[in-house]
């Protein structure tokens, strides 16, 4: 609530909120939200908005009317955050730490994806990783008609000399990447694995991707974009 509501008093939301206090049941709290005065004005200002305490003066005018009024609530808050130097993302964070379960931020909906490069780039992926440098079984002729889900396959391609350290350095990546997604707010993460015809190589690494972070405490829904055709 602001000073735009109707019927704004201060002192009543307070007493209200003493009220509740006494119920044993529930545990309310003020959050207040402060910001400088001088980037109040700057924020006005960039966004073109009059202030509704002064439509016809400068904001700094109603920026002084509103801390005036406000005053009662923001001494009775139990919790502070100054805005003036956070983006929306850090007031998500700052949120989430004062109320968020354990104080961490949730995980971001994760999905892994393979996909072939001859039938184009998936347009929703945030991270794309190119599996084109492993052998390719498509050139073996026992596994060509195989897919990256047999094991087979799997074994072709995890044999290559490559192999090992390139997706441990790429787990290493993701698992270092997806908590900095989470605090940043991001609630979607969709990470690809391409190889030419999207049925070998990706397949296996994304099938091995999934695993690992199942282990580490993920979800991650998997897709085989091209490996029915």
């Amino acid at each position: 609530m602001d000073t735009r509501t109707r019927g704004f008093d201060p002192a009543r939301i307070v007493e209200r909120a003493a009220a509740l206090s006494a119920d044993p049941a529930l545990d309310p709290s003020i959050l207040f939200l402060d910001c400088g005065g001088a980037e109040l004005a700057r924020r006005y200002s960039e966004t073109r908005r009059r202030h509704p305490l002064a439509l016809d003066r400068p904001a700094e005018d109603g920026i002084r009317r509103e801390r005036e009024l406000l005053g009662p609530l923001r001494a009775a808050a139990d919790r502070l955050i100054d805005t003036t130097g956070l983006t929306t993302n850090g007031l998500q964070a700052e949120i989430r730490g004062l109320f968020g379960e354990g104080a961490t931020a949730p995980s971001p909906t994760l999905s892994i994806l393979s996909f072939g490069f001859s039938r184009g780039v998936p347009r929703q992926a945030d991270l794309m990783f190119d599996m084109r440098f492993l052998r390719n079984p498509h050139w073996v002729p026992d596994l060509k008609p195989l897919t990256g889900l047999d094991a087979a396959v799997a074994d072709h391609v995890a044999g290559d000399p490559a192999y090992g350290d390139a997706l441990d350095r790429i787990e290493g990546l993701l698992l270092a990447l997806l908590p900095r997604y989470a605090a940043e707010g991001k609630s979607y993460v969709t990470i690809a694995f391409g190889c030419t015809g999207g049925r070998h190589r990706s397949v296996h690494v994304a099938e091995r991707i999934a695993q690992t972070l199942h282990r580490n405490g993920f979800s991650p829904t998997i897709t085989h974009r091209d490996l029915v055709r």
